[in-house]
């Protein structure tokens, strides 16, 4: 019984883990498309950006960095 629960928290562990770099990943994807067109970036939005974890949050503010004047403008809702 306690090596099925050390696999399994190992299991959680690492899916945890998978999770957390995609969205590290893409957080980077999103600050890199900035930079490149030369929006400015604060701390607080990169803090903002790298704190998420929801996957289809980053995708989506993936797709705004692209147009945005104001890196602001990624957490806006509309």
């Amino acid at each position: 019984m306690l090596l099925v629960a050390v696999c399994r928290s190992r299991s959680e562990g690492m899916a945890k883990g998978v999770v957390e770099g995609g969205a590290a990943g893409k957080a980077e994807a999103v600050l890199r498309v900035l930079e490149g067109r030369g929006v400015p970036v604060s701390d607080a939005v990169r803090d903002r950006l790298f704190d998420c974890s929801d996957l289809a949050r980053l995708d989506a503010w993936l797709v705004r960095a692209v147009r945005v004047e104001r890196a602001e403008e990624l957490f806006e809702e509309g």
